[in-house]
């Protein structure tokens, strides 16, 4: 390799100006340039393993699963991408803008459409639906550096053009509403992964707090509305995300879906017990299911502290490779959602250096580009062929009595609730008590 050269040239240079010094000082200074040899020695060889990510990320540019850069535009400025202080190229006080995209060889990027909690019961479909429309307007404004995608054709498009393939992700069940209908319409609209929860339960699935008491579970994993939730998103082709669910979900999850499944921005549990993580026997699941885990970068779930650093995060990345096994792992930085992230990796443009880490590592090129790209490349096109759209869509519904009925209409629930649905149950007490006395009747 060209890298690996000019690594060997630096080192004899430094070696032959050592050696001469050496001579020309005595051995009184020998010790102190051994040790400075060392230091050059080791400083060659970093540089060996970045330029040959570098390389590689060239190649094969990053997918990662998780970014909230569109969170901090609505934060910031309500959504509005065409104020002067919203310019992308300039944009300030965020972990992504343009020029710090392209120094990370970001060539993939699953958009967050997130909208909190708080929104539950009340205007989540309707602030979803503007998150949507933000990341579409974003590939619209930077026509030069985002290519909307929603498909792994148009993601290997994206990487022909030296665009970032721009995608979407809806992070918590809440944006739907508890409605198949609202799921379609999200697809039509480009949504290609759904977290099943965020921190809070829907009224079909629980979250990752029921695992640390501070919610109580409802559904106990997934409800039987939940079930068609995932069994409705596998014949959509969305890939179904299980960062922020609790394990019983994960569990309920992995257990009917008919495809690989991702968590987007999640770590691993054994090196940080922390419950957003995933733990061992999940991973032996994910393993088993070919599904992904993209490791978040969030210190509370990297090193469970206030602080960490790169290494720690290649941890990780190590842990899961070695555990759910190589094409298991990818990148989900949760970039622009969190406020403390490790040292050495303080903003998209430090992927590179992570990639020479794993290097540094010994993990092999087939092994970087699977996590690069490759892998959730593989998963994704695996969740297009389980697909059925041929397959009428799915029309149950959620039980009224199940949803908070604050601010909620019951059209169609009323009407439906009124018609005669006798021919869809089985027989009841009453026909079988009338029954009873007729066989005592008949018998001789």
């Amino acid at each position: 390799m060209f890298g690996e050269r000019q690594a060997q040239g630096k080192r004899e240079v430094i070696w032959q100006v050592l050696s001469l010094r050496l001579v020309s000082t005595g051995e009184h200074y020998s010790m102190m340039w051994n040790w400075w040899f060392w230091l050059c020695l080791a400083l060659c060889t970093a540089d060996q393993y970045r330029d040959e990510a570098v390389r590689i990320m060239n190649e094969t540019p990053l997918i990662d699963g998780h970014n909230d850069l569109p969170w901090q535009i609505l934060k910031k400025f309500n959504g509005q991408l065409q104020l002067s202080e919203a310019n992308l190229y300039y944009l300030e006080g965020t972990h992504t803008n343009i020029p710090k995209l392209k120094t990370g060889f970001v060539g993939g990027q699953f958009w967050s459409a997130y909208v909190p909690c708080d929104t539950q019961n009340k205007d989540a479909v309707k602030r979803t639906l503007e998150q949507i429309d933000l990341i579409h307007r974003m590939c619209q404004t930077y026509p030069e550096t985002f290519l909307c995608a929603s498909s792994p054709a148009d993601i290997r498009l994206a990487f022909q053009q030296k665009k970032v393939a721009s995608l979407i992700g809806v992070e918590g069940g809440h944006s739907i509403d508890s409605s198949l209908g609202v799921l379609r319409a999200m697809y039509y609209l480009g949504v290609r992964y759904m977290t099943l929860t965020h921190n809070c339960n829907t009224p079909w699935a629980d979250n990752w707090q029921v695992d640390t008491g501070n919610d109580k579970a409802q559904s106990h994993g997934l409800s039987e509305f939940g079930e068609e939730v995932v069994k409705e998103m596998n014949r959509l082709g969305v890939m179904i995300d299980l960062a922020h669910v609790s394990v019983a979900t994960m569990e309920a999850v992995l257990s009917v879906s008919q495809a690989p499944v991702i968590f987007s921005h999640s770590s691993a549990y054994q090196l940080c017990p922390h419950r957003r993580n995933v733990p061992d026997h999940i991973l032996q699941l994910v393993n088993k299911t070919r599904s992904l885990v993209m490791v978040n970068f969030y210190n509370q779930y990297v090193s469970c502290q206030k602080e960490a650093n790169l290494s720690q995060v290649a941890d990780h990345l190590d842990y899961i490779k070695n555990t759910a096994g190589p094409e298991a792992v990818g990148f989900g930085g949760d970039y622009d959602g969190v406020d403390d992230v490790p040292t050495g990796l303080q903003d998209v443009s430090g992927y590179p250096d992570l990639i020479a880490e794993l290097l540094r590592r010994n993990w092999t090129e087939t092994e970087v580009k699977n996590a690069l790209a490759y892998n959730l490349l593989r998963v994704f096109d695996e969740v297009e062929q389980a697909s059925s759209h041929s397959v009428l869509p799915n029309e149950n519904f959620i039980e009224f009595s199940e949803l908070q009925d604050t601010c909620r209409t019951s059209y169609g629930y009323q009407d439906y609730s009124q018609q005669d649905h006798s021919h869809q149950h089985r027989p009841g007490v009453l026909p079988v008590v009338l029954t009873l006395p007729l066989l005592y009747l008949w018998q001789p």
